[in-house]
């Protein structure tokens, strides 16, 4: 069984940044793509980020420019560094993992979910 543990997540004023990570434990497959989606009060989840081990990146458009993702294969963990921050990205950031890489196309679904950090970004 693997398990997803998010941190770093918190209360920001707009304009800020923010760091939030995620460690993967456990059988771990050597080859993975994992990331991070959104749930906004009232909205659906959405994509935000996904980094293959790899190192092939997928970002939504809304966030282009102002997130950057990046792993570390050794440690089995990601980050989500978040600048340029808005109101409307306060959201539950869930961490992801899969092991179908066609899951980068949308084309699959995700294997594990962590219990997610809220992100809030004040006006």
């Amino acid at each position: 069984q693997v398990q997803l543990a998010e941190s770093g997540g918190g209360l920001v004023q707009a304009g800020g940044s923010l760091r939030i990570s995620c460690a993967a434990s456990g059988s771990i497959a050597a080859q993975n793509a994992m990331g991070w989606h959104r749930q906004a009060p009232g909205k659906q989840r959405e994509l935000v980020s996904l980094i293959t081990t790899g190192g092939d990146i997928k970002y939504a458009d809304s966030v282009k420019g102002r997130f950057t993702i990046s792993r570390d294969n050794a440690k089995n963990t990601i980050y989500l560094e978040m600048s340029s921050l808005k109101p409307e990205d306060t959201a539950v950031y869930y961490c992801c993992l899969a092991y179908d890489l066609s899951v980068m196309a949308g084309y699959s679904d995700y294997d594990f979910w962590g219990q997610g950090t809220q992100v809030t970004v004040s006006s």
